[in-house]
């Protein structure tokens, strides 16, 4: 039994959280905890499988592009780490 998929609506709402949190100067993790009642941790899981859905991609294109490219910058890093190859 998989987890239900991510209601339309709640995927709209994570992605328009995403591109505007940082306008309010507020830290992250307290308003994603106020605003979805999940820790950190749990909405970074959805919002790296939400930014993989082509719905997404659709929905706002220059966000989601921007989110891949800044997941991957950070897998790039973490892995360089673990070889010893970051100076």
């Amino acid at each position: 039994m998989g987890e239900p998929a991510t209601s339309d609506e709640r995927w709209q709402d994570i992605l328009d959280f995403e591109r505007s949190w940082w306008k309010g100067r507020v830290r992250k993790e307290p308003a994603v905890r106020a605003r979805f009642g999940l820790s950190a941790a749990r909405y970074h899981q959805l919002l790296n499988r939400l930014i993989d859905r082509p719905e997404a991609l659709e929905y706002d294109p220059v966000l989601v592009q921007r989110l891949r490219r800044l997941r991957e910058s950070r897998r790039r890093t973490r892995f360089a780490r673990r070889l010893g190859l970051e100076g």
